[in-house]
């Protein structure tokens, strides 16, 4: 073979093993029918996907990127393509794509969170332990300040209400939070509390309490159940998070006032300076006066208008501010400028909020849930249009051609037969 030959083959292999390296590197097992079989042997992280999904298409990268990070741990990942599985589809009940779902023996819990790789692998990482972990050593916790945003801490002897109720709500928000139980002698090197037992939430370099623990005991138990598993449900936020289509549905559940500050990201996840700049001040109001404010409401800030939207039903311009009634669906809107609004006037109008003497929009009625769903479709459709206008032309336009096909034989057959008679009986009288 000619040497000229022989280098265009190396160039040619070369370039097919570069193609192939993703497919060979990825640590996402590829999935059939008999997982269904082999489910209980172990723990679980699985894709549903179809081929032909564009959300399945930008989750795969983030996917393999979870594949690496769990695959010193016990989480075997994979994915089940349900095209071509069906069986298996039907078996977990995958009702849309994708479905990510952590399963360990017969237990199945669907994600519902955010599709980063942190994300990911936090639940992951969560839902593979137990729901309450015991920290054992001080150093732990200097560990768990590190790498954990937001986690929940339960001090002293592991019996009694306060420590059933705290299990209970552990188990019923794991896949939500990460929760943790220490001695006295461990805590008290890094948590001021004066009375045991103690359940502390962590977050943002600060730590507060469960008010009632120390007098729980004095208590009606279904108080002390109702109480921790609401302030566990209200604190398991951040101050000021980010706000996304997966998990204002959480955020919704504190059953405050929701106050968004609405700006535009683009596709690098960056923002204007003006709209930076009215975010942060919203953020710096908030975090300076958080315990003006707590009780009643939680703040966070939007990077996608659309969600904005589809609460308010309109498309105001990008900076603005929002409030809605987590309860009733009410949604508030300042009277100020959003570039114009000071700190002193977002003082006023959350004031007005509290008072109910702000002007109100919106609500659940009927009317209001027709407009919201007409809403959504429209704004679905014109998103289609934008991806892809060749795909949304073909899925609309087949069926009403064949529905104009349909409607011309039934309206204009007859027609067409009452004019060939005419042209009959004309030639016979002829």
């Amino acid at each position: 073979m000619p040497k000229s030959m022989w280098s265009w083959s190396f160039v040619l292999l070369l370039f097919l093993l570069v193609l192939g390296t993703p497919a060979i590197s990825s640590r996402v097992l590829e999935l059939s029918d008999r997982f269904i079989d082999v489910r209980h042997e172990g723990q679980w992280l699985v894709m549903f996907y179809a081929p032909w999904c564009g959300y399945c298409k930008k989750t795969e990268p983030i996917f393999a990127l979870v594949a690496q990070a769990l695959h010193a741990t016990n989480v075997r990942v994979g994915r089940l393509d349900c095209t071509k599985y069906p069986a298996a589809a039907r078996e977990f009940k995958v009702r849309g794509y994708p479905t990510i779902m952590f399963i360990k023996g017969n237990m199945e819990f669907t994600y519902t969170g955010d599709r980063s790789k942190d994300e990911l692998v936090d639940y992951a990482l969560r839902m593979s332990g137990p729901p309450v972990q015991l920290v054992t050593r001080t150093e732990s916790v200097d560990m768990l300040k590190g790498s954990h945003t937001i986690f929940f801490m339960f001090v002293g002897a592991q019996q009694g209400v306060v420590w059933d109720t705290y299990y209970a709500a552990a188990e019923g928000y794991q896949e939500h939070g990460f929760f943790y139980a220490t001695s006295e002698d461990i805590a008290a090197q890094h948590f001021d509390f004066e009375q045991l037992p103690a359940v502390i939430v962590y977050k943002e370099e600060q730590h507060h309490f469960y008010p009632h623990g120390h007098v729980a005991h004095q208590m009606d138990p279904q108080d002390v159940n109702e109480t921790i598993f609401q302030w566990v449900n209200v604190e398991r936020f951040t101050l000021f998070p980010k706000v996304t289509r997966f998990n204002i549905h959480q955020l919704l559940k504190t059953q405050k006032y929701l106050v968004l500050a609405v700006v535009q990201e683009d596709k690098l996840n960056q923002i204007a300076t003006h709209e930076l700049e009215f975010r942060d001040m919203v953020e710096g109001v908030i975090r300076k006066h958080r315990a003006r404010y707590h009780d009643q409401f939680q703040f966070g800030w939007i990077g996608e208008p659309s969600i904005a939207h589809s609460i308010i039903l309109d498309q105001l311009p990008t900076p603005h501010l929002i409030a809605l009634n987590s309860t009733t669906q009410h949604h508030y809107i300042p009277d100020d400028e959003p570039l114009q609004l000071t700190p002193q006037a977002l003082h006023l109008f959350l004031e007005s909020i509290s008072n109910e003497s702000a002007t109100v929009y919106g609500g659940d009625t009927y009317f209001m849930r027709v407009n919201r769903a007409l809403f959504e479709v429209k704004r679905s459709l014109r998103e289609m249009w934008k991806g892809n206008p060749v795909l949304t032309t073909v899925i609309f336009g087949l069926p009403l051609g064949f529905l104009s096909l349909i409607m011309y034989s039934i309206f204009c057959g007859d027609c067409l037969v009452t004019e060939e008679e005419q042209e009959e009986d004309h030639e016979k009288r002829e």
